[in-house]
C-alpha cells in the first residue's frame, strides 16, 4: 500500500461537522424550533467556509482541482463497467458531481430556511414546499453518496471512510493511479 495525504484538517472537519449538523436538523429536531434554525445558520457558515476554502485552500480542497469533465465522466464510467481499478487521489468525476450536487442543493435549502424567516415569505407555501423538496433531494443524494463511496472503497480497494478522518489514502500497489 502507497501512502497519500490529501485531506487537509479543515476539509475534514468541515465534512464531518457538516454530516452531523445536516443529521440533527434532517433527522433529530423539530423544524419549528430554535435549535433547527441555529443548526442551519451553522450550516451556512460551514458552506461560506468551504466556498472560500474551495477556492483559497490547498490544491486537494480546490474545485479546480477536482472538477468533472465529460472525459473523465466517461472514463469512470467505463473503468466501472469493465472492471478497471483506476483509483483518483482526489475526488472522482461521479464523486464530484456530488460534491456540486450536495453544496448547491445546500445553499438552496439555506436560502428557503433563511426565507421562511423573513416578513416577505413567512407562511408562503411556495417556499415551504421548495425547502422541504430540497431537503429530500438532499437525503437522497446523502444516501447514494455513502452508497457510492462504500462501492467504490470495495471496487478500488481503498478505504474512503478511513481517509475522510485520518487525511490519507491507502492505495493498493498494484492500483492505476489518476492524479
Amino acid at each position: 500500500m502507497t501512502r497519500h495525504f490529501i485531506w487537509d484538517p479543515l476539509l475534514r472537519i468541515f465534512h464531518w461537522s457538516l454530516v452531523t449538523l445536516f443529521a440533527v436538523n434532517a433527522l433529530f429536531d423539530d423544524p419549528e424550533s430554535h435549535l433547527h434554525r441555529w443548526v442551519g445558520y451553522a450550516i451556512g457558515g460551514l458552506i461560506l467556509l468551504r466556498l472560500i476554502w474551495g477556492f483559497a485552500g490547498p490544491h486537494s480542497a480546490r474545485f479546480s482541482s477536482f472538477f468533472p469533465t465529460r472525459a473523465g465522466l466517461i472514463q469512470q464510467i467505463t473503468d466501472m463497467a469493465t472492471g478497471r481499478r483506476r483509483v483518483h487521489l482526489m475526488h472522482t468525476p461521479l464523486g464530484a458531481l456530488m460534491i456540486f450536487n450536495l453544496l448547491l442543493t445546500l445553499c438552496g435549502i439555506i436560502a428557503t430556511g433563511v426565507m421562511m424567516t423573513t416578513d416577505a415569505y413567512w407562511g408562503i407555501a411556495w417556499v415551504e414546499s421548495l425547502h422541504e423538496a430540497l431537503v429530500s433531494w438532499a437525503e437522497v443524494s446523502v444516501v447514494l453518496h455513502v452508497g457510492a463511496v462504500l462501492w467504490e472503497s470495495r471496487r478500488t480497494g481503498v478505504n474512503l471512510p478511513k481517509a475522510m478522518v485520518t487525511g490519507v489514502k491507502c492505495v493498493p500497489d498494484d492500483a492505476k493511479i489518476e492524479a
